[in-house]
């Protein structure tokens, strides 16, 4: 049995164990196993033919969020993510029900935004019925959703914005939110009216190759020319920065664009009370696109920041780790849920969907931090309330 990675990056760890406390498996559970360096160790194992793909290895490989938190913590520069996502798709190509046939079906779904966003419907009808169990919070989901608005084009900079698929369905006021927000910067949006479908960041996480590339090569071709395209979803972003190919040049994040222009961002609006929020990393934007200082920076023009003392540690979103795994998602959420008590914000702001929804999923209140930067920007004096809508 070959896992496909190379000699050299399994001998690249040395076992020092300085990713054990960035490794939220095993800050959960304190087994060897569910640590990176246990789980390099099973590599090295199968890899070899000194152990096969038996039940505690698939455990040990199925159990890897895929946050990525471990690698900034290596100091041997090991690349955990590809080693990882390497043993994932050798789990789905030789054991079928690694990726049961529902999730395969579902993630082929992803390619069109109706189905989708009609799929989000049905879940938020049924959550409503309490027929879709509680812990998925898909009664907070939106069951219809009004089409975006974009502004006049204006003389600056055109970009494009993603709008991809889940997000699109169950988070298009964050969409708006970062339309206004880039247009009050004096960027010209554009998007892909009938929406750019799967981006294939949750096919990539799930094993599955070679849907991942043909929903990024599709996504790609609805981006024609060499504009930037903004991505408000930070997984998304960061895996369209680490595909092959033109577009991952780019694709650049919201706010690291808003950093890197900050004579762009517009004033908050006359009366605007600067909320108190706690910031929570995607692992994402921290851990792999690691542009997460640019959603302070930008910020903190509008609001009073608050840091978490978990030092950026999972909160077991993990794409589609918390559906598929959801008491091991639900152990690490815990300890993000503590942070956020310690940190005592009553607002929580986090740059991505599957965070978001698995944060609200356990009753706290998030927003995207665009949503907050264009609340300043909107913000009635006289009504306390944003302009418009």
């Amino acid at each position: 049995m070959t896992l496909g990675i190379g000699p050299d990056d399994l001998a690249s760890c040395v076992g020092c164990g300085l990713c054990l406390p960035h490794c939220p498996t095993w800050r959960v559970t304190g087994e060897e196993a569910r640590s990176p360096r246990g789980r390099i160790a099973t590599m090295r194992l199968v890899e070899s033919g000194a152990a096969g793909l038996d039940v505690d290895a698939v455990e040990s490989f199925e159990s890897c969020v895929q946050c990525r938190g471990c690698e900034p913590a290596c100091p041997s520069g090991v690349p955990f993510g590809s080693m990882i996502h390497a043993t994932r798709v050798t789990l789905a190509a030789t054991r079928g029900h690694s990726v049961p046939w529902w999730q395969r079906w579902a993630l082929r779904a992803l390619e069109r935004p109706r189905l989708v966003r009609a799929g989000v419907t049905l879940a938020a009808w049924g959550g409503r019925a309490h027929i879709v169990p509680g812990r998925f919070g898909t009664r907070a989901w939106p069951t219809g959703r009004a089409p975006l608005e974009l502004p006049e084009a204006v003389a600056g900079p055109r970009v494009w914005l993603v709008r991809g698929c889940v997000m699109d369905a169950v988070q298009r006021e964050v969409h708006q939110a970062t339309i206004d927000v880039l247009a009050g910067s004096g960027f010209d949006v554009a998007v892909v009216g009938s929406g750019d479908g799967c981006c294939g960041a949750l096919a990539a996480h799930a094993g599955l190759d070679d849907l991942a590339t043909a929903q990024r090569d599709r996504m790609a071709a609805r981006f024609p020319g060499d504009d930037l395209v903004v991505v408000d979803s930070a997984g998304c972003g960061a895996h369209l920065k680490e595909q092959p190919g033109e577009l991952a040049g780019r694709v650049v994040d919201a706010s690291e664009l808003l950093a890197r222009n900050p004579g762009r961002l517009p004033p908050p609006s006359v009366g605007w009370v600067r909320p108190t929020v706690a910031v929570s990393d995607p692992c994402h934007l921290r851990h792999v696109q690691r542009c997460h200082q640019a959603t302070r920076d930008v910020l903190s023009h509008y609001a009073d920041l608050v840091e978490l003392d978990d030092d950026g540690l999972c909160c077991g979103a993990g794409g589609g780790f918390a559906a598929a795994r959801p008491a091991d998602a639900a152990g690490i959420r815990e300890r993000k849920l503590a942070a956020i008590g310690r940190a005592g914000a009553s607002q929580v702001t986090v740059a991505n969907p599957g965070c978001a929804l698995h944060l609200e999923a356990a009753g706290v209140s998030v927003s995207h931090p665009m949503e907050i930067i264009a609340a300043a920007m909107r913000y009635d004096e006289q009504g306390g309330r944003p302009n418009g809508r």
